[in-house]
């Protein structure tokens, strides 16, 4: 169990700690010379070999807040240390709110100093914690009256504080490891070592580990040995005060210093927006405007930002609304991360919330559709709410950036019914089996609109039907869309084109009769056809018009354009393929001279057409030789362009 104090500067949180451990406090010089805890202090106390209580001392000065931050997150109690003569104070008030805005599951109020008053201050200043306690979650908080210089009442709060730690239950493990870096420095002959409290998952010797810290920086690191609550170990889990040897490249506690986060593989990724649901406190100095500067506390992380309110322009004390963190530097975060905000001077605590997105757009953050997906982010869990976002999500949603966002592993989810992954190119997506049937819908009515509009085309390529009606989708979710179209013969596809089964292009009677003109021209050209202007000349008619009746005939596939106003009928082409497969075998690839001997026509022709037959995947060029590609066969290839 993790315990952490907090209160008002000289209420006697260290002396308290010192009592309760028999270790003494503030090791450091200056802390000494001036008689105040100026950063955080770690205290054990061994119960049995199954459990170990561990203490964080965090300092009261208004000034050493962002220490006090930097220690308290991820505990198990918090201890508020209120002095019986003073009473409460400045720093009682704010670690409180602190305490409360990082959802802290329990808290216990420590009484202390009472040898220093009578027993009218002491039943007054109980009354006076509990009207504190009034409106938080706290409102059963034990209180626990005490002295650390006599001693009294410090047994029953160790005695309490032990009951508690041995009944308290494990904290899941079932998330990736993730721990916020409180504490870096090296051993002489170990190396670096950092310290932190274990968030989630479990870690283990030999481990590797992902550390996350200023401008974005990542490092791969390796566990080279471990504590877990003051004890060497193996292996280390969730709730426990965890200290790491690592290993790593030219290594340095400069790369790792508080602040910094170590995580699992799974959880890499950082970023510079997080969107929250931001509550200001009650007895916040003032209203909170539209791009405030603050200070964001995330962990033991620090780091200067702007609040972009997403529900209108002011928050009043008091009161809640979605909004997003434009961050000066990249933050770690998972879904339900607790974040403090103070104000640009780090005098005041201001509010807090948790977040919802760690990895927010940086555009369209206030549309509706963001601003409903946010607010279901906001009612609950993965397995909560995953049903109704899928319901609005145009791509689905990537399993991937699910565990990372909820830091929950997929072997644990418990997916809802008539929920489908879908294979693309990009990995798995998920999609609700209504949306998945719309789009399956959606696409075939494009296709079919695109019919309507160009009734002169055999069909649309893929690119163009994704422009033509379907460019809200991703390409990989597009084309993962269209096979599944497909496959179950909701479309066709002839060559490039896709196209609805009914559809065919067909000649108008002028253009039969055009053809029927033209067509013996082009066979009797052989190898060697007329060119449209030679074809217009010989007709007399418009270049035009034989241009556009060639281009609807290339479309229909009958023809085969090898380059601008040089169509060939499809059958040449395939002998002209014959012949380079044949020049292949026997010469162990095509060279420009030897197909042109062949055919007897010029090199520059002979350039095209052997480009065009690299085009259409006939052959592939490597060097000055071209060769027959090995995956399909001549025929299949012409018969699929």
């Amino acid at each position: 169990m993790i315990v952490a104090t907090a209160g008002h500067i000289d209420h006697g949180k260290t002396a308290l700690l010192e009592a309760l451990t028999g270790a003494a406090g503030d090791h450091r010089r200056e802390e000494r010379d001036r008689g105040i805890t100026i950063d955080l202090g770690y205290r054990y106390i061994v119960v049995d070999a199954a459990t170990t209580l561990g203490f964080i001392d965090v300092p009261g000065h208004e000034r050493f807040v962002h220490n006090m931050l930097a220690g308290a997150a991820g505990v198990d109690v918090a201890l508020l240390v209120v002095a019986a003569d003073d009473g409460v104070m400045p720093q009682t008030r704010e670690h409180l709110a602190i305490l409360g805005l990082l959802g802290i599951p329990r808290l216990w109020i420590a009484l202390s100093k009472i040898d220093r008053v009578d027993a009218a201050r002491h039943a007054a200043v109980e009354v006076e914690i509990q009207t504190l306690l009034e409106g938080t979650g706290y409102r059963e908080a034990p209180c626990f009256a005490l002295s650390s210089y006599t001693g009294d009442g410090v047994a029953a709060l160790k005695t309490a504080l032990t009951d508690e730690a041995q009944a308290l239950s494990e904290r899941a493990a079932d998330g990736h490891f993730r721990l916020s870096v409180d504490r870096a420095f090296s051993v002489s002959g170990a190396g670096v070592v950092v310290t932190g409290t274990a968030l989630a998952g479990r870690v283990s010797v030999g481990d590797s580990l992902w550390s996350e810290g200023e401008k974005g920086q990542c490092r791969r690191l390796r566990v080279r040995g471990l504590h877990a609550q003051n004890r060497p170990a193996d292996a280390a889990h969730a709730g426990q005060r965890v200290a790491l040897n690592l290993a790593g490249e030219r290594l340095k506690p400069e790369h790792v210093a508080r602040g910094s986060w170590l995580v699992a593989e799974a959880l890499r990724g950082t970023s510079k927006r997080v969107d929250i649901q931001l509550r200001l406190l009650n007895d916040a100095p003032r209203s909170l405007v539209h791009w405030t500067p603050v200070h964001v506390h995330l962990g033991a992380q620090r780091l200067m930002g702007r609040v972009a309110l997403l529900e209108g322009s002011v928050l009043a004390p008091g009161d809640e609304a979605l909004a997003q963190l434009v961050l000066d530097d990249h933050a770690h975060a998972v879904h339900g991360d607790a974040i403090v905000l103070r104000d640009q001077s780090a005098w005041f605590t201001l509010g807090g919330g948790r977040v919802l997105d760690p990895q927010a757009p940086a555009r369209g953050r206030r549309t509706l559709a963001r601003l409903a997906e946010l607010a279901t982010l906001a009612r609950g869990g993965l397995e909560t709410t995953l049903a109704e976002r899928l319901e609005s999500a145009v791509n689905g949603l990537a399993p991937e950036a699910l565990e990372r966002q909820y830091n929950r592993p997929q072997a644990f989810w418990q997916l809802p019914e008539k929920v489908q992954q879908v294979p693309t190119r990009r990995g798995q997506r998920l999609f609700s089996t209504s949306r998945w049937r719309q789009l399956g819908e959606a696409i075939t009515q494009t296709l079919e609109r695109f019919h309507q509009a160009q009734p002169d085309e055999p069909g649309a390529d893929r690119a163009r039907l994704r422009r033509f009606g379907m460019a809200h989708l991703e390409p990989a979710v597009y084309t993962a869309l269209v096979d599944e179209a497909l496959a179950i013969e909701a479309m066709c596809a002839t060559g490039p084109w896709l196209h609805m089964s009914h559809h065919r292009v067909r000649l108008s009677a002028a253009e039969e009769a055009l053809k029927a003109r033209l067509w013996p021209l082009l066979e009797a050209g052989g190898n060697d056809p007329l060119w449209v202007r030679g074809l217009a000349r010989h007709e007399n008619i418009d270049e035009a018009q034989v241009r556009a009746l060639l281009r609807k005939l290339s479309r229909m596939g009958e023809l085969h354009q090898v380059v601008r106003d040089l169509f060939y009928p499809r059958a040449t082409v395939e002998s002209l393929a014959a012949v380079a497969v044949a020049l292949a075998e026997r010469d162990d690839g095509v060279s420009v001279v030897a197909f042109r001997n062949t055919l007897g026509l010029g090199r520059k022709r002979c350039i095209q057409l052997l480009e065009y037959l690299d085009h259409i995947g006939v052959t592939r060029r490597r060097g000055n030789s071209r060769y027959v590609r090995q995956e399909s066969s001549v025929a299949q290839r012409l018969k699929t362009t």
